[in-house]
């Protein structure tokens, strides 16, 4: 019986619906039956709230007596035993086979790394082209140039004329872009509202960068699976492919920035250790201390996963804002910037500034976590926040950063006054830092986003192009649109630097290139029918995050809309493989390592109405060239095994075809996007087609078909059988 289900799991059968519907109009009897039952059971209630004693040995007998009853009344109208007869029948054609989970799991991986790989070498062109682009490219300070601006294409003015930088700009709906009105022939350009569109610097890059429009469109032949391929630039205009009509937010205004998105930020510089210094003094009152927390949080969300961070405030004495984190670095993850900033808004000001104690904590900090091996590792920064630096502050750097300068300080002087501007723009230039001067809110933006440039210098001149894979996300952010808000994905990127002989030893990073891997289409390269009963696979990050897993519930529902929880992102692998109390598995997969391990796990079933127990077998390995590893799951007993059976192709499509039989649309049974003329099939239409010889070209999964058209042969006399029942109402 448990085989039989599981194989007719490979069809979802139309007529279980009948058998339901059999169930409510079963024989005269046994309805009168259940009638009883519920009566007896409200009784039952009745009696207990009047304190009248039944025997416990009477309720068993009663659930024993139900129990017999419904497993009768299942047996019959499920058919559970026609089918397994049905299979027993074909018992010489069928091979019983074992789940090999250590080949499973590397045949996986291995075809991960293929797809990945092909992504990252899309990723590598565009960087190619942008830097020979940039090569022979002469900046012109008085460039005039129309480009497609994706905010204003296909928009006219009150006379009817087309909107400058707008035009005609033909877009069609995509089946393989969500559904989306998109140009795949042509990328356009996103600007936030807060840069100027003509700005020369814009106008150059975006002539520049117009050679990568050949290379999207040969990326996308070479590779139909890619999504969409993108330019940040650095000056803050974003190139995407295929173009698309952006939609501005109910103020009308585009907030994005593609310099704040993660993967630009950790293609643009290497892992860093962070310590942000924030002055609390009594001088900091009112707009600055207003400015000051807004700069805080702008710094905060330029970190990443593979960032740590701490925040130390100062007046008359030091005091960390998160007490349990002192003297210590922790991981910038979503689930720490979110705290600090909350921890950030509930800052006050009193007292004197006295910036040395404060210096000097964050540098034994720092050279403690060096010390230890702990943090990143690489970068180290503090970010001293003040409207003023009063003191004699130059023994601080004497003792604990020169003559090395390992550690870089930045320095943001807050509000209108220059007065101390000497000072801090002096701890910043001795500093290997850099120094920028806040005296609004709408300065903080630009200014903060300048430590990211120095940051990334000794890449640039070392012209290490390190290719990054971000965390998982759903960027309900680009484009605005329930469809893509709904679609869990990851980034592959790569920095972008000037080849120019004059700027070699200035270290210019032009922007960062990248594009999008939907994990739903990583996961089809494990698919479900492979593992068993029970049987699963999951991916996570080197951080230990969630990349995908059957137990990650990203989504909640608001009204009628589906929205992303807060911290969907984070969640780590010991929060849903929680019987890895020892987190053995996680601190493994975490390594990279490859290997086995068994847990006595407890799993729900029927959307959670259901617990089971399992005895597991883990399986994992990494996915090379990517932070990523692979873990399938395989349940001891029924989990173990598949079986597969054979018949001739035209008899199994002559079961396969009838109206009381569908595939499951969750599995993949033909590869329908990678060729356009195919993206309007069914997977049913493309099955067809493919067996009987239309679409040779078809990528169809050739042993799941055979299991296919196996099971629809076995499990065709069903639709017979509660036809009859049907009709069979004399009892």
């Amino acid at each position: 019986m448990q085989i039989a289900t599981a194989r007719v799991s490979r069809c979802s059968l139309v007529n279980a619906g009948n058998a339901i519907k059999l169930g409510r109009s079963g024989p005269r009897r046994r309805r009168l039956m259940l009638l009883m039952w519920i009566m007896l059971s409200g009784s039952l209630c009745l009696m207990v709230d009047c304190q009248m004693k039944i025997p416990p040995e009477t309720v068993q007998q009663w659930a024993v007596s139900f129990g017999k009853e419904m497993a009768a009344l299942s047996n019959r109208y499920s058919g559970a035993k026609l089918l397994q007869k049905k299979y027993k029948d074909v018992e010489g054609v069928v091979k019983i086979e074992e789940v090999n989970g250590e080949e499973l799991v590397k045949t996986f991986a291995e075809e991960m790394e293929e797809m990945l790989g092909r992504k990252m070498k899309s990723v590598k062109r565009l960087a190619e082209a942008a830097e020979d682009a940039d090569l022979g490219h002469e900046y012109n300070e008085t460039l005039e140039f129309d480009y497609f601006n994706s905010l204003l294409i296909n928009t006219v003015d009150e006379e009817g004329n087309p909107t400058p930088l707008g035009g005609e700009f033909l877009l069609e709906k995509n089946e393989h872009f969500n559904k989306l009105p998109v140009n795949t022939w042509h990328s356009n350009i996103q600007v936030p509202t807060n840069v100027y569109n003509r700005d020369p610097d814009i106008l150059n890059g975006v002539y520049m960068s117009e050679a990568l429009n050949d290379v999207f469109i040969d990326n996308f032949q070479k590779d139909p699976t890619l999504t969409w391929q993108y330019f940040g630039s650095a000056t803050g205009f974003f190139r995407l492919y295929p173009g698309i009509q952006w939609i501005p937010d109910e103020n009308g205004v585009v907030t994005f920035d593609c310099r704040n998105r993660n993967w630009y930020i950790q293609a643009a510089t290497s892992p860093k250790d962070v310590i942000i210094v924030v002055d609390v003094s009594g001088s900091m009152k009112g707009l600055r201390l207003t400015i000051a927390k807004h700069t805080i949080n702008t710094i905060l969300d330029t970190l990443g996963e593979n960032d740590f961070v701490n925040i130390i405030a100062y007046s008359d004495y030091v005091r960390y804002v998160e007490p349990c984190f002192k003297g210590i670095l922790v991981q910038a993850d979503l689930d720490n910037r979110e705290h600090f900033k909350l921890l950030v808004n509930e800052l006050h000001v009193k007292g004197e500034g006295k910036v040395k104690n404060a210096m000097k904590e964050s540098f034994k900090v720092l050279n403690e976590a060096a010390a230890l091996g702990q943090g990143s590792l690489c970068n180290q920064a503090i970010m001293l926040i003040t409207d003023g630096a009063m003191e004699d502050f130059k023994d601080v750097f004497e003792e604990f950063n020169w003559p090395e300068r390992r550690v870089r300080v930045f320095t943001y002087l807050i509000g209108r006054e220059m007065t101390f501007a000497e000072n801090v723009k002096w701890i910043a230039c001795n500093n290997k830092g850099y120094y920028t001067h806040v005296s609004t809110l709408a300065d903080v933006q630009e200014n903060v986003m300048e430590y990211l440039h120095v940051l990334s210098r000794p890449m640039v001149i070392n012209h290490d192009h390190d290719i990054i894979w971000t965390e998982a996300y759903m960027d309900s952010v680009l484009f605005n649109t329930q469809a893509q808000s709904l679609l869990l994905m990851t980034s592959v990127a790569m920095p972008v630097f000037s080849k120019k002989e004059e700027t070699l030893s200035h270290g210019i990073l032009l922007g960062v290139v990248g594009t999008d891997v939907a994990l739903r289409e990583l996961m089809k390269l494990a698919p479900r029918y492979k593992l068993g009963i029970h049987g699963y696979a999951f991916l996570i990050t080197n951080n230990g995050y969630i990349l995908s897993h059957p137990e990650l519930r990203p989504l909640y529902k608001e009204g009628k809309k589906l929205k992303p929880k807060p911290n969907y992102n984070s969640v780590d692998l010991s929060e849903v493989e929680w019987e890895d109390t020892e987190e053995k598995l996680r601190t493994a997969m975490v390594k990279g390592e490859t290997g086995t391990l068994s847990l006595d796990v407890r799993s729900s079933v029927d959307k959670g109405m259901r617990v089971i127990f399992l005895k597991n077998d883990y399986f994992y390995t990494v996915i090379n060239e990517t932070p990523f590893s692979l873990g399938i799951v395989l349940s001891r007993g029924y989990g173990e095994y598949i079986f597969t059976g054979n018949v001739s192709v035209e008899e199994g499509l002559h079961d396969l075809i009838t109206p009381d039989l569908t595939l499951a649309n969750e599995w993949t049974y033909c590869e329908i996007d990678i060729d356009p003329a195919h993206r309007k099939l069914t997977q049913l239409q493309a099955v067809v087609k493919y067996l009987t010889g239309k679409e040779k070209d078809l990528h169809c999964d050739a042993q799941l078909l055979q299991q296919t058209l196996f099971d629809a042969v076995v499990t065709a006399p069903m639709e017979a059988y509660w036809t009859a029942l049907m009709l069979n109402t004399s009892e």
